[in-house]
């Protein structure tokens, strides 16, 4: 049984005496916590003895009160000040609100060591201790029920729970959503405190950081060893203390159960991608593939294909674990910067997308899969999309919008702009040393400035003069006419959006068709 302030009071050796907080008495005290901090109430967990010498006591009756009302929010089971040392003068105020809040003030005869209380209450409690080794034995019994057993990581986080009198939550810290796709929500008070909790916040308890939800609850945050973007939500009723070496012990365990199930996660998501990668390039078998995609949970009849782009290389790398903790069945594949995802047709999708992935991401939409020979379609179309995202600076294009610049609608009429304007240019390029369609590009880039593009170049001013009347000469169009101009530019443009337009090789319709599905060493193969 925990030992009460006033038992230590009996302890004749200690020579502690009482100064206000009678009524406090039978408060419980599980531990003893030594510091001359100025705001030591950050550093308790609850049902401590705060034992100080006084060196950064507050001296004025307004901040003595707070740190008695601090010191009964944090849960700390009586003050003990060390006599003749460094403590100024107590007010009356203070001893008034000591009794009031029942929290008791011990004076520690001077110069009886905190050690000797510290040793006396430690002794007292072995009986805690070892019911906190039975519950820590259990947590971890727990972990090994769940790997065994292959259970969900919710009948783990109801396990622990039980065993640290709390409500347990694993969180993911930006988006306030369960980590664990089988694991319930939260509740609105909760998940709004939760998203605007802030590590920085300076309410600490022991390596937890503390929200009062003003309803009696209580809500800790602990980091997950090894998982930075995942937190630990304890919820209590406020009333209870919690446990920081158990919640620690259960920090840990979480950590492995995620790791375990990253792992797996891994697993399926390199499996996904092959899969995916043979059905973009169109060497899936069809009925196989069909059957295998709806094992997956992912009706080709209601899918679309997503291309997303992004600045943020490592966000773009973890979009499948987002999908995951959302519970969307999908597959995803990374190519040449690119993450390819295929998944039902849903907003929720798109929201998770760019929830996830930020401002930067440009999302593609492709039209309706349907069939499985149509999805190379539609990965080029979906890849268009996302160029037409970029060009248009919105976040998300459905393959088939026109394409205000342009005029166009899909990578057909684009391909039509781009033979028409440019067919001839191309084949010439293909032929020769490919100088003119850069030089081209590089002319409108500065403005049709013959300097600025010499520059950029490295050559002869002359030498960009002469490419660019080589490309009048080849497309029969003028430079010096603005109709042309536009003509030339809507046409590169055009061309910039189609799958594959960075190779150099090949010219015409089917050029580009080929160039849009032979990205067979892709990032995930």
């Amino acid at each position: 049984m925990t030992i009460t302030v006033a038992e230590l009071l009996e302890m004749p050796h200690l020579r502690l005496r009482l100064l206000s907080g009678r009524d406090g008495l039978q408060r419980e005290v599980s531990w003893t916590h030594t510091s001359d901090l100025p705001e030591p109430w950050q550093w308790l967990t609850g049902g401590e003895l705060l034992m100080t010498n006084g060196m950064s006591f507050p001296k004025t009756a307004g901040e003595q009160e707070e740190l008695l009302r601090r010191l009964m929010g944090a849960g700390a089971s009586a003050l003990a000040i060390g006599e003749k040392m460094y403590c100024p003068p107590l007010t009356a105020r203070f001893t008034e609100v000591s009794e009031s809040l029942s929290l008791p003030v011990l004076l520690v005869d001077y110069p009886m060591p905190f050690i000797a209380i510290s040793r006396a209450v430690a002794a007292a409690n072995l009986l805690e201790q070892s019911d906190r080794l039975i519950r820590t034995e259990r947590i971890y019994y727990a972990l090994q029920r769940s790997v065994t057993e292959k259970r969900k990581p919710s009948q783990l986080a109801t396990a622990l729970s039980q065993q640290l009198g709390c409500a347990l939550h694993v969180c993911h810290r930006e988006s306030a959503e369960p980590w664990f796709p089988d694991s319930p929500g939260l509740d609105e008070r909760l998940r709004q405190a939760l998203s605007q909790a802030h590590l920085g916040s300076r309410q600490v308890s022991a390596g937890a950081f503390v929200t009062y939800l003003g309803d009696g609850r209580e809500m800790r945050l602990a980091d997950i060893p090894t998982q930075p973007g995942a937190v630990l939500v304890l919820v209590s009723d406020g009333q209870s203390v919690l446990d920081a070496i158990l919640m620690q012990h259960a920090a840990t365990v979480i950590a492995l159960e995620m790791s375990q199930a990253l792992v797996d996660l891994e697993h399926r998501r390199r499996q996904g991608a092959e899969f995916l990668a043979r059905l973009i390039d169109g060497s899936a078998e069809p009925r196989g593939g069909r059957s295998q995609l709806l094992e997956a949970g992912i009706d080709p009849a209601s899918a679309v294909l997503y291309a997303v782009s992004s600045d943020d290389s490592a966000r773009l790398r973890e979009v499948h674990v987002a999908l995951w903790r959302n519970g969307v069945p999908h597959l995803v594949v990374h190519r040449s910067g690119v993450l390819y995802l295929l998944a039902h047709d849903k907003e929720r999708v798109l929201r998770i997308v760019h929830s996830h992935v930020g401002p930067s991401a440009s999302v593609g939409v492709s039209s309706p899969v349907k069939t499985m020979d149509r999805i190379p379609e539609a990965a080029r179309e979906a890849r268009w999309a996302s160029q037409s995202a970029e060009h248009n600076k919105t976040p998300t294009f459905r393959y088939g919008e026109a394409t205000p610049f342009l005029g166009v609608s899909g990578i057909d009429d684009a391909m039509a702009l781009v033979d028409r304007v440019l067919g001839r240019l191309l084949e010439h390029e293909s032929k020769h040393r490919g100088e003119l369609l850069p030089t081209l590009e590089s002319f409108f880039d500065h403005q049709r400035s013959w300097q600025k593009t010499a520059n950029a170049l490295h050559v002869h001013r002359q030498t960009v003069l002469y490419r660019i009347r080589k490309v009048e000469d080849i497309t029969g169009l003028n430079l010096d006419r603005t109709r042309d101009i536009a003509e030339l530019w809507l046409a590169l443009q055009a061309r910039s959006m189609l799958p594959g337009a960075a190779e150099p090789e090949g010219t015409g319709r089917n050029a580009h068709r080929a160039r849009g599905s032979d990205d067979r060493a892709g990032d995930d193969r």
